[in-house]
Parts: structure tokens; sequence; C-alpha cells
């Protein structure tokens, strides 16, 4: 392996901790159905709800999958076509 391979492959897995750290501090959904009846729609439209830690917490989380799924997609493309051309 070369050296940028060691860094990409070093980069991906700190990635995933990040990642895997991110989902694992947001709040549990798992009120499901009777949560949705019995007055999850209150918190939905509760004041601040834009600002809160866990809506910081989903944006996070939405940018590092983002980044991993490009970046992930870029190394499997650029050393195909390096490997295989």
């Amino acid at each position: 392996m070369t050296a940028i391979q060691y860094v990409l492959a070093i980069v991906l897995i700190l990635l995933c901790i990040a990642i895997v750290a991110v989902v694992l501090m947001q709040e549990s959904r798992s009120a499901g159905l009777s949560g949705a009846i019995a007055g999850g729609a209150d918190t939905f439209f509760g004041k601040g709800k834009g600002k809160s830690m866990e809506k910081k917490l989903e944006k996070v989380t939405k940018i590092f999958a983002g980044i991993f799924f490009a970046l992930t997609l870029g190394i499997t493309v650029f050393f195909m076509f390096k490997y295989h051309a």
C-alpha cells in the first residue's frame, strides 16, 4: 500500500468512529406510534426546536455521512482507474 492509501484509510476509520459517536449521542425515538398519538406533535412545534442540541446532532450526522459517502466513492473510483487502466 502507498502512503496515500494509508492516510485515506485512517481518515475513513476516524470518520466512521465520529459517525458512530454522533449517532449514539442522539436521543432515542423509540416512542413510535404511541408517542405520535399521545403528544409527540407538541414537541415538534415547540419553541426553539431549530436550535436544539438534537437538531445540531442531526445536521452533523448528515454532514459526516455525506463526506463519508463522497470520500468512499472518490477513493473507489480513483484506485479503480489507477490500478485497472
